[in-house]
C-alpha cells in the first residue's frame, strides 16, 4: 500500500517505533510502553481480497487487527480477522471498517487501557494520537499480561510489600534480606500502631480487672473490623483509579454498606451474647460497638487508598497494614467507649 507518511511497517504490519533496546520505562507504564506489530495496515480503497492476498504472500501472522488509515496516517476504522475473512473479496475496506471502536491516547494508563478493552470486548486496542494518527496497536497477549501484572502488584501492595518483582516467582525466591527490605517498611508502621493499641487496652485495665468478660470480645471485634475494611480496600484500590464518581458519593455508599453489614452482624451477635453471659447491657455494648466499628472500617477502607492516591502514591501501597492497625485502634476505642457508657 503506497502512502505519503505511513507508519514504519514490515510486510504491511505496523511496527512500534518505540520498541528500541534502550527505551526507558516510566514509573507508571502507559499504552505507549506496550505497542507491538499487531496491526495490518490498509487504505480505504483496498479490497478485502487484496489484503488477504498480501497477508498470504508475506505469510504475516503477527497481527490482530486491520487498521484502515488515510494518507496522513489517521485511523479511519478497524476490522478483526474474522470480519475480514467474512467479507466479499471485492468489498473496499473503507466502506465496512468499524469507526465506532474504542481507542486510547499514547499516554493512557496501562491498566485503564486493559480495562477499557475488557469492557468493550475488543481483541486489540488501537493507540491513536490526539490528531487522529495511528501510533500502534496493543495486542491481546499484551493486554492479558497487563491485567495479570496489575493483579499481582495489587496483591503485593495490599500486603504491604513496597516493591514487586517482574516475575511473581522471584518474589518468593529472592534472597531473604531483599525480601525483608521490600516487606518491612509498612510493618514498622504497624508495630508503632500496635503499641498504640496496647496503650488503649492498658488504659482500661481497671475495667478489665473488674469485669474480665469484656476482654473476651476484643479479638472478634478486631477481626470483623479488619475483614470488613479489607473488603472495602479490595474494591477501592483499583476502583478509584477507574471510577469517575465523586468521593462524597463513594463515601456515602460505603457508609451505608458498612451500616447495613454492622446492623446484620449486631442483630446476630446480640442474642448470642445475651444468652451466653446473661447480661443485657454487655450484649448492647458489644453489638453497638460492632455496628460502629463496621461502619468505620468500611469508610476507612475507602478513604485511606483515596488519601494515598491524592498524595501521589499508588492507592494499594501500604493500604493493608496501615488500614489494619488504624481499624484495630479505632475499633478498640469504640468498644471501650460503648462499654464505659453502657456497662460500667
Amino acid at each position: 500500500m503506497q502512502q505519503r507518511r505511513a507508519p514504519a511497517t514490515k510486510n504491511g504490519c505496523a511496527v512500534d517505533r518505540n520498541q528500541l533496546p534502550h527505551r526507558h520505562k516510566s514509573r507508571r507504564e502507559t499504552s505507549s510502553d506496550h505497542l507491538s506489530p499487531h496491526a495490518m495496515l490498509a487504505s480505504p480503497s483496498e479490497t478485502a481480497e487484496a489484503v488477504v492476498a498480501r497477508i498470504r504472500h508475506h505469510r504475516s501472522t503477527a497481527w490482530d487487527l486491520v487498521c484502515v488509515i488515510d494518507g496522513d496516517e489517521r485511523l479511519l476504522g478497524t476490522l478483526t480477522a474474522a470480519e475480514l475473512i467474512a467479507l466479499p473479496g471485492t468489498t473496499a475496506l473503507g466502506q465496512v471498517a468499524r469507526r465506532d471502536r474504542v481507542s486510547v491516547l499514547p499516554g493512557a494508563d496501562q491498566e485503564k487501557m486493559a480495562s477499557i478493552a475488557l469492557h468493550h470486548g475488543v481483541v486489540a486496542m488501537p493507540v491513536v494520537a490526539e490528531d487522529g494518527r495511528l501510533v500502534g496497536v496493543v495486542g491481546p497477549a499484551k493486554l492479558m499480561n497487563i491485567l495479570r501484572r496489575e493483579h499481582v502488584e495489587d496483591l503485593h501492595r495490599l500486603a504491604g510489600i513496597t516493591r514487586e518483582s517482574d516475575q511473581a516467582r522471584e518474589a518468593i525466591e529472592e534472597p531473604p534480606l531483599r525480601r525483608v527490605r521490600h516487606r518491612l517498611p509498612w510493618l514498622v508502621v504497624g508495630l508503632g500502631g500496635s503499641m498504640v493499641a496496647t496503650f488503649v487496652v492498658a488504659r482500661f485495665e481497671a475495667a478489665l480487672t473488674v469485669k474480665p468478660a469484656l476482654a473476651f470480645f476484643v479479638p472478634g471485634l478486631v477481626y470483623l473490623a479488619d475483614a470488613i475494611g479489607t473488603q472495602s480496600e479490595a474494591v477501592a484500590v483499583r476502583g478509584l483509579s477507574l471510577s469517575h464518581v465523586g468521593l462524597a458519593r463513594l463515601l456515602g455508599g460505603e457508609l451505608r454498606t458498612g451500616a447495613l453489614i454492622g446492623l446484620v452482624l449486631a442483630l446476630l451477635a446480640f442474642p448470642m451474647v445475651w444468652l451466653v453471659f446473661g447480661e443485657f447491657r454487655l450484649a448492647a455494648a458489644v453489638t453497638l460497638a460492632l455496628a460502629g466499628a463496621s461502619m468505620l472500617a468500611s469508610v476507612l477502607g475507602l478513604l485511606l487508598p483515596w488519601l494515598l492516591a491524592r498524595f501521589g502514591s499508588d492507592p494499594a501501597y501500604g493500604s493493608g497494614p496501615l488500614a489494619t492497625i488504624m481499624q484495630d485502634v479505632l475499633s478498640l476505642l469504640i468498644y471501650f467507649a460503648c462499654v464505659s457508657v453502657i456497662v460500667l
